[in-house]
C-alpha cells in the first residue's frame, strides 16, 4: 500500500514549509516550532497508535527518503544563515531569486525581523535541524557496512557539530546502554537540564576515547585524519567557515545557535528514552531497557525511532522493520509532548515515578531491581525512596543489602 510509503515523507511535509517560513522572515520564524507543536502533540493524542509491521517490497523507495535529509538541511542552513547577513546584503542573491519568482520582498521581511522573531527561529531550527539531520542520520550510521549510509549520515551530523554521535551511539550507547557506563541513561532524580550538560560532554569524551582506542589497536596515529572524531570536527568546521563567508560572524553564531539547539534536543530525546532504566553491565540487552511509545505521528516522524525497544534489541535492524513491542514500557505519550514534559521536572517526576515502580515490579531481574532500589534512595524523590528493594546505603562499612 502507497501510504506504508508515503508515511515517511511527514518529516517532509513539516521542514519544506519551515524553509518558507525562514525565507518569510518576521513572525513567519515562529512557523516551525509552533507549527510542529500543533501537528505532533495533537495527532499523537488523538490519532492513536502505529501497530502494524508491513512487507515492504521496495525498500529501495524507504532509503532514499533518508538520503533526502542532506540536500534538504543544506538548504534549511543556507536560508537560515542567510538571515544573519548585514542588512541589505543578499548572499547569493537569494532574496532577488524569490522576489523575481514569487513577488515577496523577502530581503526587506528578514531586514525588519525583530530579536524576538529570531527566538523563535532558533526554537524552529533546534527541532527542524533534530528532524531533518539527527533522525535520518542515526538510521543511517548505524549501517556501519554501508560507505554510502555512513558518509551521508556523518555529513548530517555535521550540521549539528555532532559527527562523534556516529561512534559514541553504536559503538558506546548500545553496548552500555541502562548502565552507569552509558552517557544517555539518566539515572533517576536527574533533572533533564543536568543530564543535558553531563550526556553532551560524556558522549564528546567517549566517542574521542573510541576513536583513539581503535587506532591505538591497529598502531596508527591518534592525532591524524584517521581519526573519525577530528574528521567529524573538520566537517562541522567547514561548515561554520562556509557560514562565515555567507553572514561573517553572526552567520557562524546563527550556525552555532542551531547546532546548540539540535543538541540540547538530542540529549532530552536520549533522557525521555532511558530514564531511570537499570541493567547489570554485560548482560543482554533486552526490549525493557528502554521506553518504548506507537503513537503514530511520532513514529511516522521519525523513522519510527519510537520502537525505541526493538532497536535496542536489535540495533542492525532496518527502521521498517522495527516491531511495536506492545508488551514494552511505555511513554506516557508520543516523543514531542514527552519533549516537552521533561522540561517541567516537577510534572515529570509525578508522571514518571508510577512508572518507575511499574517497571521495578514488571520487568526488572532481581538484581536490575537491586540497582533500582539505589536509584530511588539516591533519587531524593519520597515516594521512589520508599521502595529500596532491599538496598540500603552503606555506613562504615556496612553491606548494601539489607
Amino acid at each position: 500500500m502507497l501510504f506504508h510509503y508515503a508515511k515517511y515523507l511527514l518529516y517532509l511535509v513539516v521542514t519544506i514549509p519551515v524553509i518558507i517560513a525562514t525565507t518569510a522572515g518576521g513572525h513567519w520564524m515562529w512557523y516551525g516550532w509552533l507549527g510542529t507543536l500543533a501537528i505532533y502533540i495533537p495527532g499523537d493524542l488523538f490519532l492513536g497508535d502505529d501497530k502494524e509491521v508491513p512487507d515492504y517490497k521496495q525498500p529501495a523507495w524507504l532509503n532514499l527518503t533518508l538520503y533526502l535529509g542532506l540536500p534538504i538541511m543544506i538548504g534549511y542552513w543556507f536560508v537560515f544563515i542567510w538571515h544573519a547577513a548585514a542588512p541589505g546584503v543578499d548572499p547569493l542573491g537569494y532574496g532577488a531569486w524569490v522576489f523575481n519568482t514569487f513577488g515577496y520582498d523577502a530581503l526587506a521581511a528578514r531586514d525588519a525581523t525583530t530579536a524576538f522573531d529570531y527566538i523563535g527561529g532558533f526554537l524552529s531550527a533546534a527541532l527542524i535541524v533534530t528532524t531533518i539531520s539527527t533522525l535520518n542520520a542515526h538510521e543511517l550510521t548505524h549501517r556501519t557496512w554501508d560507505p554510502v549510509a555512513m558518509f551521508t549520515g556523518r555529513w548530517l551530523l555535521a550540521f549539528s557539530w555532532d559527527v562523534g554521535f556516529a561512534t559514541e551511539h553504536v559503538y558506546g550507547h548500545h553496548v552500555y546502554v541502562g548502565t552507569t557506563e552509558d552517557p544517555a541513561t539518566a539515572p533517576r532524580g536527574r533533572s533533564v537540564w543536568k543530564q543535558i550538560v553531563i550526556a553532551s560532554w560524556k558522549t564528546n569524551r567517549n566517542a574521542w576515547m573510541l576513536e583513539k582506542k581503535r587506532l591505538e589497536k591497529k598502531g596508527q596515529a591518534v592525532w591524524s585524519l584517521r581519526n573519525a572524531f577530528i574528521r567529524g570536527q573538520l566537517m562541522s568546521l567547514s561548515i561554520a567557515l562556509a557560514s562565515y563567508a555567507i553572514a561573517g560572524w553572526t552567520g557562524v553564531l546563527f550556525f552555532l545557535g542551531m547546532c546548540l539547539g539540535a543538541k540540547i534536543m538530542l540529549e532530552i530525546v536520549n533522557y525521555m528514552e532511558h530514564y531511570g532504566v537499570t541493567r547489570v553491565i554485560g548482560t543482554p540487552v533486552q526490549p525493557h531497557h528502554s521506553w518504548n511509545s506507537n503513537r503514530k505521528i511520532s513514529s511516522w516522524a521519525t523513522f519510527n525511532l519510537t520502537r525505541h525497544s526493538h532497536h535496542h534489541a536489535q540495533g542492525e535492524v532496518p527502521f521498517y522493520q522495527l516491531k511495536p513491542y506492545q508488551d514494552a514500557p511505555m511513554m506516557v505519550n508520543g516523543y514531542l509532548s514527552v519533549i516537552v514534559l521533561t522540561l517541567v521536572p516537577p510534572l515529570w517526576n509525578k508522571l514518571m515515578v508510577p512508572k518507575l515502580l511499574e517497571w521495578d515490579q514488571k520487568y526488572a531481574s532481581p538484581e536490575e531491581k537491586l540497582l533500582a532500589g539505589k536509584q530511588n534512595w539516591e533519587s531524593g524523590i519520597p515516594e521512589l525512596m520508599k521502595h529500596t528493594y532491599g538496598y540500603r546505603p552503606p555506613v562504615d562499612g556496612s553491606p548494601e543489602r539489607a
